[in-house]
């Protein structure tokens, strides 16, 4: 009897699985490398128009991985795809467990903002709201932490290296999380959803997706893309769409209730921003 259920189970999982792929084939390009180039748009939808100097423009041409990637663990090991993720951003998460959710969300901000050498915006709080600046980190202090209390300190000669950079961020995803970012973004109404904005839900452990893409129709009807990581630190992803297998990876703006991901259940007041 195991072994029927066993069978039944394996052809279901199996059925399943191609009949999303299925779906959802019409919007994937498989040769796109990029956001942009990957995933094709609804029928009568059309990219928002952006700014090629920005934050959003930046995250819709986020390199990929070649079609069919797994994402894997900092550790090297491979998540499963059970219909979580549709595409793997190409970027390194190094070898320690840190890059989790709110990490790739400041990870991807200041990747930006480095890449565009706007270090003086380069900034996010500790857990304990020690704020930590990326231009302080340039002179060439470094944080002591002890117990309750953190402080800079004069450590090393300047500089402004990628390597001390990413350094730098591994400072931050160890003393920072979805509380601390909660607390540095504000509120945002869904209706004024715009790429590059966050749906998180600040705690222990919490987590946080990213807008990554926005397209729109005629009618002013929205969809967008969602990026996360998670736990343990993993490469970042571009999420499938449990809701709609047709029109998965994107979602839609107007959905009832909450916004279901394939790991975490958001509210729509769950949205906030940057300040700059």
């Amino acid at each position: 009897m195991k072994s029927t259920f066993f069978i039944f189970y394996t052809f279901l999982f199996v059925f399943v699985a191609c009949a999303q792929d299925a779906d959802n084939k019409s919007l994937i390009n498989e040769n796109g490398k990029t956001i942009a180039e990957r995933f094709i748009l609804p029928i009568g939808f059309e990219r928002i128009k952006l700014d090629s100097n920005s934050f959003q423009y930046y995250l819709r041409n986020l390199q990929l991985k070649s079609h069919g990637s797994k994402v894997k663990y900092y550790n090297g090991l491979i998540k499963p795809n059970f219909w979580v993720y549709d595409a793997v951003v190409d970027m390194e998460i190094g070898e320690r467990n840190l890059q989790q959710c709110a990490d790739a969300v400041m990870r991807l901000k200041a990747e930006y903002l480095y890449k565009s050498n706007q270090y003086n915006k380069i900034h996010f709080n500790f857990t304990n709201g020690f704020r930590v600046d990326y231009s302080e980190w340039m002179k060439g202090k470094r944080i002591i932490v002890e117990g309750n209390k953190t402080y800079w300190s004069d450590q090393t000669s300047p500089s402004n290296t990628y390597s001390g950079f990413r350094k730098y961020m591994d400072i931050i995803f160890a003393y920072a999380g979805t509380l601390s970012l909660s607390n540095e973004m504000i509120s945002i109404n869904i209706n004024d959803i715009q790429i590059g904005d966050v749906f998180i839900q600040g705690g222990s452990p919490g987590h946080a997706v990213i807008v990554v893409d926005m397209a729109i129709d005629s009618n002013q009807n929205k969809v967008f893309l969602l990026a996360q990581s998670y736990m343990p630190a993993q490469d970042i992803q571009i999420l499938a769409n449990p809701n709609n297998n047709k029109l998965s990876p994107w979602y839609k703006l107007n959905f009832e209730g909450d916004i279901v991901t394939p790991e975490w259940t958001f509210k729509k007041s769950d949205l906030k921003r940057f300040k700059d």
